[in-house]
């Protein structure tokens, strides 16, 4: 279900033509500034905030939950665009900034995923994505980083729709992991095509998921974790890709394990890159052509009849990997909003024997229509 909040008098199918291709028309047209901006070193707290001079940006978080004998799996997203050559200070209802927002929880039991999508104008009061530190609205959902001054500081996820609600709150248990070359992250064999990137690995987790009605609080004798990707960009997509396929794994023993690769227009790898921390905290980054992502059992869509990989061998240097999926069906249509039908889900992986090593979450994007961001 779509909500728009908004003041100005916009209608809301004029709303979501004008975000889809002013979103779309921004990336186009965002090149990249040189190389001697590729490299600049991440600051904190400041870029836990938003980025507003960059084109796309956007904060992630994922996670497993059990209540009793009910398993859950959610997923959190603000986005953030920029449009470009709309003038500074025009009006209070230009759209300069553009924030979209997307939930989703995983019934495991139930064999089923809800969601919903927002979207609006930044400003007003109803949508904000502040500079100085992480801390989003969409309203009435809100995602922002708290008592800073205590530490690393938390997190808290508030998400409410007519099917579901989601009250979480989130505290780093490990540091940043900075993806990439310390936080650069390379997406495709140009210079230019990189994000900036960091994660917030095997986070602990309280408070409670509602379910149509009924109120699910989270065992406090469970060890419930999430993960957390911040991420911006002007380039992030080759024209040549079609999608990506990304996976983010937390390991029981509390290591924790990035990994995505681009594929281009007949399905093949275009770019490939991975971010392995073990439970020493030592970091392991992989060069370009050292990830291999093998399909395995595929899932076919009854709603879009798009076909999913939903089991995946994935082979690292030194380690060999199974994914499967909890449910099957856990693809979000999002084309109220940003535009996009893609699989994102809960997920489970194990060692060749058989052995579960952890939970995390895959997104899988372009198997429906080339990903237009």
């Amino acid at each position: 279900m779509l909500h728009l909040p908004l003041s100005a008098p916009l209608k809301r199918r004029h709303f979501n033509a004008l975000s889809g291709s002013l979103l779309a028309w921004g990336l186009q047209n965002a090149q990249a500034k040189g190389s001697a901006q590729n490299h600049v070193l991440l600051q904190f707290p400041r870029d836990f905030g938003s980025h507003p001079a960059q084109v796309i940006e956007w904060w992630y978080v994922t996670g497993s939950a059990q209540s009793g004998q009910r398993q859950f799996g959610y997923q959190i997203t603000f986005f953030r665009s920029r449009v470009r050559g709309v003038p500074q200070g025009l009006s209070a209802f230009s759209p300069q900034q553009l924030i979209f927002a997307h939930a989703a929880l995983t019934d495991v039991q139930g064999r089923q995923l809800l969601h919903d999508q927002r979207s609006a104008r930044a400003g007003l009061g109803l949508a904000e994505a502040s500079e100085q530190d992480t801390d989003l609205i969409l309203h009435p959902w809100s995602f922002r980083r708290v008592s800073p001054a205590l530490g690393h500081g938390r997190y808290e996820a508030r998400v409410r729709s007519e099917a579901f609600d989601l009250h979480l709150d989130f505290t780093p248990t490990q540091p940043l992991l900075l993806q990439g070359h310390e936080g650069h992250s390379r997406k495709g064999p140009l210079e230019s095509q990189f994000s900036r990137y960091y994660s917030e690995p095997q986070m602990n987790v309280q408070g409670h998921i509602g379910l149509r009605g009924q109120r699910f609080t989270l065992d406090a004798s469970s060890a419930h974790r999430a993960w957390l990707d911040h991420e911006w960009s002007d380039d992030l997509m080759s024209p040549e890709a079609l999608g990506w396929d990304w996976m983010g794994l937390n390991f029981l023993d509390g290591s924790a394990l990035m990994a995505f690769r681009m594929r281009d227009r007949a399905g093949n790898p275009l770019w490939d890159a991975s971010t392995w921390r073990d439970t020493h905290g030592q970091k392991t980054v992989t060069a370009p052509g050292q990830v291999q992502f093998i399909p395995g059992r595929r899932w076919r869509s009854p709603k879009t009849q798009a076909e999913y990989p939903v089991e995946w061998k994935v082979v690292l240097p030194g380690r060999t990997l199974l994914v499967k999926a909890v449910v099957d069906n856990q693809e979000l249509d999002s084309r109220a909003s940003t535009g996009a039908v893609y699989w994102e889900g809960l997920s489970e992986v194990f060692d060749l024997q058989g052995q579960l090593l952890g939970r995390g979450y895959v997104e899988l994007t372009g198997y429906l229509q080339a990903l237009k961001l």
